[in-house]
């Protein structure tokens, strides 16, 4: 796989509106529409400025449906994640967010009966293409779950797991303080690394686990609702910290709040779940957009539903 050191992060370009399009997916003919939007040219003239992220996306999604042995969780979702930017993936439970989170970095691969159709790139290679290794895949793409679950190891080992397991070579106690600084933890934990990670309260725990994360330097950091468990002190200072960290990583997020995703994101999906004429339920992405406009202008009446809270 490419080695994502090789790809310096994209320049910020604030104040500048692209020109984009309107585009429509199916993945097949009796499939509701799915769209993607963007800031159209008649924008500029409502202020409407929108930071997109140049070049191609980090990661792509293209026509992607995931597969329990023959039920069809998540049909056709094709989906952009922007370079050193935060996509956060909204919606009613059963959806498909995080199943799609999953396959952008393998770990549907360890559930028995799990398989993937269509296309997910990395720095335009396709991961799932035969004899590329998902250890390294996730690697590269990190992950953070829901409740935090730090080893039963002590704050230095915690974060030095990662870098022993892949042979890390260098000076391993610089590492580990980088990744304990990086998430703005190291104050708070120095003249106790010793100590068990479990010892922490929730929300530092939290942030060891993204320090476990960062440690082997991946290039994107998936969250599945990585605040959902924690209070809003704790909360907040995790949503600061991903605010820090695109400044030299990728993020993509499943959330149930979205008020959160209003804060934190730059781009957001929307995913629903529908009953096909078999009456068999499926997740599906409805809209994907700038934040700002999917919150305020979205596209599709489904969405509009979802954001005011007329249900979910």
């Amino acid at each position: 796989m490419t080695d994502p050191s090789s790809s310096g992060a994209p320049s910020e370009r604030a104040g500048r509106v692209q020109e984009s399009k309107v585009a429509t997916v199916t993945s097949s003919k009796d499939r509701p529409q799915v769209h993607i939007a963007a800031p159209a040219r008649a924008l500029e003239a409502e202020a409407a400025a929108v930071s997109q992220p140049p070049g191609p996306p980090v990661m792509e999604l293209r026509d992607v449906s995931v597969f329990y042995d023959d039920f069809e969780a998540v049909r056709g979702t094709t989906l952009p994640v922007g370079q050193n930017r935060i996509t956060a993936m909204i919606g009613p439970s059963g959806c498909g967010k995080s199943t799609i989170l999953r396959t952008l970095n393998r770990m549907n691969d360890l559930i028995p009966g799990a398989r993937v159709s269509g296309t997910v790139t990395y720095q335009g290679q396709d991961i799932y293409a035969p004899g590329v290794d998902p250890i390294q895949v996730r690697r590269r793409i990190g992950m953070v779950f829901q409740k935090p679950n730090p080893f039963p190891k002590s704050i230095y080992d915690n974060v030095a797991y990662g870098l022993r397991v892949n042979g890390f070579k260098g000076r391993l106690d610089d590492r580990v303080e980088e990744a304990l600084t990086g998430a703005a933890l190291w104050d708070e934990v120095k003249d106790k690394l010793k100590s068990s990670g479990l010892a922490l309260s929730g929300g530092q725990q939290q942030r060891l686990c993204i320090a476990r994360a960062i440690a082997v330097q991946p290039d994107v950091i998936l969250m599945d609702e990585p605040a959902s468990a924690l209070d809003p002190i704790a909360t907040a200072k995790i949503e600061d910290l991903m605010r820090e960290l695109i400044e030299r990583y990728t993020i993509v997020i499943v959330t149930h709040n979205m008020q959160q995703a209003a804060r934190v994101s730059h781009y957001t999906a929307f995913f629903t779940a529908e009953v096909d004429d078999k009456q068999v339920r499926y997740g599906r992405l409805v809209e994907f957009s700038d934040t700002n406009r999917l919150f305020t202008n979205p596209t599709d009446p489904r969405t509009e539903a979802y954001v005011t809270g007329r249900f979910g």
